[in-house]
C-alpha cells in the first residue's frame, strides 16, 4: 500500500525532458494584466499535442516517516494509458502501475501484493475527486480542470497570471498560476479546508524541446492534518511520439488487496 500511494501521489506531478534548446526560465519583466478569458485561451492553446511520452526520471520522496530516492520509467499513451515503473538503486523493481480512463492496476514486490479495480480508487487514496483526464493534465503542466468550464478572475501575483474561480468547487478551493511567457502552469493548488488537506504542484522549470514547452523540474507538497509528503521530480530524458510498450502482468503467488 505504501508504494502504491507513493506512485499515485508521484503521478500528480511529473514531466520534463532532455534539453535540446535550453531551459525556459522565469522573467523579471513587468507583467501586463490580461483578462481571465485571454489567459485561459492562451493556456488552452499550449495543450500537449504529442501522441506518446517515454520518460526516465529521478524522484526524491520524503514524508514525516520515510525518505526514498527512486528511478522511475513513465510512459503515456495520450488519453489512453499511464504506465509507471518504480526501481530502487537502478536495478530492483519495486512496483509497477497501469492506469486507464476506467481502471487502475498495480503490483508491488516488497509485500508481493497487487490491486485491480476501478478508477474511483484514486479518489479514495488521494482524498479528492479526480479522473483520468485531470491526472493526465497534471502530468503535462496543464490545469486539471478545463478553463472553459467556469468563469475566473485574473490578477498578477508572484510574477504570474493568477486565475481564481468566481465560484469555487463544493469540496475544495483551487488556484492556477500561469506563466506570462509560455502560458504553461507555474503552479496549481487544491485545498480542502474541511479535511485540512492541501496539495501544491509547482512546475519550477521548463524546457523547450523542438518547440514543445515541457516541465523540467516539478515539486509536489501535500499536507494533511500535521502529516506531509514532499516529492521532487527531475527528468533525465523524454522522447515524444515513440512507439511504446505497456507491459503489465501480475506475477504468480501475489496476494490481491482491497483498498
Amino acid at each position: 500500500m505504501k508504494f502504491f500511494r507513493l506512485i499515485l501521489i508521484g503521478l500528480l506531478v511529473f514531466t520534463s525532458c532532455k534539453t535540446k534548446k535550453g531551459i525556459v526560465g522565469s522573467t523579471t519583466m513587468e507583467i501586463k494584466k490580461l483578462s481571465a478569458r485571454k489567459v485561459s485561451k492562451k493556456h488552452i492553446a499550449t495543450s500537449f499535442d504529442k501522441k506518446t511520452i517515454d520518460a526516465r526520471l529521478k524522484v526524491v520522496y520524503k514524508s514525516d516517516k520515510d525518505r526514498y530516492n527512486l528511478n522511475v520509467k513513465l510512459r503515456i499513451d495520450k488519453d489512453k494509458v499511464i504506465w509507471i515503473n518504480v526501481v530502487y538503486k537502478s536495478v530492483i523493481l519495486v512496483a509497477r502501475a497501469k492506469i486507464t480512463p476506467s481502471s487502475v492496476s498495480y503490483y508491488e514486490k516488497i509485500n508481493k501484493t497487487y490491486f485491480k479495480g476501478g478508477f474511483d480508487v484514486l479518489e479514495e487514496v488521494l482524498g479528492a475527486e479526480v479522473n483520468f483526464k485531470q491526472l493526465q493534465n497534471m502530468l503535462l503542466g496543464q490545469a486539471i480542470f478545463h478553463l472553459k468550464e467556469q468563469k475566473y478572475t485574473s490578477e498578477v501575483h508572484n510574477e504570474a497570471h493568477l486565475l481564481i474561480p468566481i465560484q469555487q468547487k463544493t469540496l475544495f478551493d483551487i488556484l492556477f498560476w500561469i506563466n506570462p511567457i509560455h502560458f504553461k502552469l507555474d503552479m496549481q493548488t487544491l485545498k480542502n479546508n474541511q479535511k485540512n488537506q492541501e496539495l501544491q504542484v509547482a512546475y519550477k522549470r521548463y524546457s523547450n524541446i523542438n518547440g514543445t514547452i515541457f516541465p523540467k523540474r516539478i515539486e509536489i507538497r501535500a499536507k494533511e492534518k500535521g502529516r506531509f509528503t514532499n516529492i521532487d521530480i527531475d527528468y533525465k530524458s523524454v522522447i515524444f511520439n515513440k512507439k511504446i510498450s505497456i507491459p503489465f502482468k501480475v506475477p504468480r503467488g501475489y496476494k490481491q488487496v482491497v483498498l
